[in-house]
């Protein structure tokens, strides 16, 4: 009998479970898939000669999360590979803004768009390296992060206070226009923000834009060497030598409650496994609130409140093994290792438009990954392992391009939408379809048969909308890992802070079941050093 049963191998339940068994429990992993990794594996099955991610690839968050950093992954087979550019936004006229971790490379790309835009760059940089760490801490931790908050906030009023907060809620366009001279501050900002469902007209979307481009000044978007799945190993291998287990194949389909409490979990198979201690689930909040929890257990305020839940966009993704490198018009653009492709920045507020009327896009938005150009193991010199995606709508009314595509997602529209994205490409990069050796599709309904976490290819685990986000995610009043149901906690993307590869939910969800087992009788300032204590945690006290 474990102390605790974590229902899903992903990111966030394998840091979760490991930081667990740092404590000193013993924990029991439990993954539906024959492996484990959840969002983050790779495979062979383009060509075996070309190693494809078959979901995420970049991981900025990863690189900048306190709470990887602390499990030392390096120690455990985890190496970081990085594209000479980190990323780049092309426009069909041959003009291009870079983004490098090199500042003056960066700001030299958006100087050509308009003079004294590379300084207007520097600027929000600036805001960045003395906001950057305290904001970093204040998202990764539980909600509310009193103390980080309380830096945090010392250090927004010495950077302009309301006027900050201002320029971080602004809809993305609004705070290009307010920045930049020229178009290529605002394509870089609007590029990140549409990474999740975020329009350029969105509120917030101008602060998570400005957030994603920093970690890539910053940080860069590194990627595993050898592919995303290393990542997963490194946990895995890291989990197994503190004494945790892991049982793939074994798919949860009930949380096991007795007076009011989880007490264990039981399994497709019929099997019962009993948790002393608690239950962690890395699951979807529907999925654990609609199927594995009976609803008997749960406030009817909540039920009421899950009708309004929103997921974020949908998702489709072509993999591809080319001969040769893709054919940009740019320099720049074959020497990044993310590609953002719309020309221009109506053309995405023009993408986010039909999706939200329900359309699929005739010119989809595509983030292209060049996989080869960050990691040169992932392919045989000369050639390029690569990747597409873009979102389309969850329910699908119409079709943009008139192309009759419904939703069905059969084989036949999984191929014209497939044929759509290389077009896209071919925009930017002409030629590039002559380069195609092999391609893999996956639909929305494939994601979802893969990792059943991305609900009809939802990547984040529920809209990055500012009315999704801190205490209302993930339905208002929550904000934070324990669940209606006492030993039961929340550890997926779900839950504050969010999507993203950076493990802050499944942290979070270990903090609060640890805390809920310290020894009676400390103060609140010796409970939190007890928690520290026990999750090994080398960090700056009030964090």
């Amino acid at each position: 009998m474990p102390d605790a049963v974590v229902i899903g191998a992903g990111p966030n339940g394998l840091v979760a479970a490991n930081l667990l068994a740092d404590a000193g429990w013993s924990v029991q992993v439990l993954e539906e898939q024959p492996e484990p990794g959840g969002a983050v594996r790779h495979d062979r099955g383009v060509d075996p000669d070309f190693v494809s991610d078959l979901f995420s690839s970049f991981y900025p968050l990863a690189a900048a999360s306190p709470v990887l950093a602390r499990l030392r992954l390096q120690d455990h087979g985890l190496r970081w590979s990085h594209a000479p550019h980190v990323l780049a936004h092309p426009l069909t006229d041959g003009r291009c803004a870079v983004l490098d971790r090199g500042i003056d490379v960066t700001a030299d790309s958006l100087d050509a768009f308009a003079a004294g835009d590379g300084a207007a760059w520097r600027r929000l940089h600036e805001v960045w390296q003395r906001l950057g760490p305290d904001l970093m801490h204040s998202l990764f931790a539980p909600f509310p992060p009193v103390r980080a908050a309380a830096r945090l906030a010392t250090r927004v009023r010495g950077a302009g206070g309301l006027r900050l907060a201002r320029t971080m809620l602004l809809p993305v366009r609004r705070m290009g226009e307010e920045e930049f001279r020229g178009e290529g501050g605002g394509l870089l900002l609007a590029g990140n923000a549409l990474h999740a469902d975020l329009a350029p007209e969105s509120a917030g979307s101008g602060g998570f834009g400005w957030l994603m481009s920093m970690l890539g000044q910053t940080n860069g978007f590194p990627v595993p060497v050898g592919g995303s799945g290393v990542l997963t190993a490194a946990l895995t291998r890291r989990l197994r030598a503190v004494g945790g287990t892991l049982r793939c194949g074994e798919r949860v389909d009930h949380v096991v409650v007795r007076d009011g409490r989880a007490v264990g979990v039981r399994t497709a198979g019929g099997e019962t496994v009993t948790a002393r201690r608690a239950v962690l689930a890395d699951v979807s909040v529907l999925d654990l609130y609609r199927r594995l929890v009976d609803a008997e257990h749960l406030p009817a305020q909540l039920l009421d409140d899950l009708r309004r839940f929103q997921w974020d966009f949908a998702t489709f993704k072509v993999d591809w093994a080319l001969d040769e490198p893709v054919p940009w018009q740019t320099e720049e653009t074959a020497r990044a290792g993310t590609v953002h492709l719309a020309d221009g920045l109506d053309e995405m507020t023009r993408f986010a438009a039909q999706i939200a009327m329900r359309q699929v896009p005739d010119r989809p938005f595509a983030l292209f990954g060049q996989m080869t150009t960050a990691d040169r193991t992932r392919s045989p010199r000369g050639t390029e392992s690569a990747w597409a995606y873009t979102h389309v709508p969850r329910e699908i009314t119409g079709d943009a391009a008139d192309e009759g595509l419904t939703g069905v997602w059969d084989t036949k529209e999984q191929e014209i939408m497939a044929d759509r994205m290389e077009r896209q490409v071919e925009r930017f990069a002409p030629g590039f379809r002559a380069t195609i050796r092999a391609r893999r599709i996956l639909a929305p309904p494939t994601l979802q048969s893969l990792d059943r976490n991305l609900d009809t290819g939802s990547l984040n685990g529920g809209t990055t909308a500012i009315h999704q986000q801190l205490v209302f995610r993930p339905v208002p009043g929550t904000g934070r890992p324990e669940t209606p149901v006492a030993g039961l906690f929340l550890a997926s993307a779900g839950a504050h802070p969010g999507g993203g590869v950076h493990g802050a939910p499944g942290a979070n969800a270990a903090r609060s079941a640890l805390r809920r087992h310290l020894p009676p009788g400390l103060s609140l300032a010796q409970r939190v050093l007890a928690s520290r204590d026990r999750l090994g945690r080398r960090t700056e006290p009030g964090d």
